[in-house]
């Protein structure tokens, strides 16, 4: 479990993640792994906004946010042997139900966000000869995710 950090900066590090390897929800906690030799991430938040311009705004917008996702795009190393990193591996050519998981975020803060997602594997193995072979995927939620604050 990520150190729990209330106030000041931070390096991102202290963000941990991990990963349902049996393609679950994330409720038993020895199912869920960390995913070794990951070095980045980006997080993407994709806000559905409908808008419309009733005439009692006199000519401005309004606007409301009527659903959301969130992508969470991760690059680092393959490292065999790793049960979260062979878990991604694993589902690099699969398709359909099989690709669903949960993905537990463990904040700084203590804050957590449990996942529900499919993991889209992006990059596998391949590489120059002098190089450690990668491991990229993205992290894309399916359904509603569950945010904790911290206590």
């Amino acid at each position: 479990m990520a150190e729990t950090q209330a106030t000041g900066v931070y390096p991102c590090y202290k963000n941990q993640f991990s990963i349902d390897v049996t393609g679950g929800d994330g409720s038993t906690e020895e199912n869920l792994k960390s995913i070794a030799d990951m070095e980045t991430f980006s997080v993407s938040i994709d806000g559905n906004v409908e808008e419309w311009s009733p005439f009692d705004m006199e000519g401005w917008t309004r606007r409301m946010v009527t659903g959301k996702s969130i992508t969470i795009s991760v690059s680092g190393k393959r490292n065999v042997g790793d049960s979260g990193n062979d878990y991604v591996e694993s589902i690099a050519v699969k398709v359909g139900r099989e690709c669903d998981t949960t993905v537990v975020w463990n904040f700084p803060s203590g804050a957590k966000l449990v996942i529900p997602c499919v993991v889209n594997v992006t990059e596998w193995s391949a590489g120059d000869s002098k190089t450690v072979a990668p491991l990229a995927f993205d992290i894309m939620s399916n359904g509603k995710p569950t945010f904790t604050t911290a206590s």
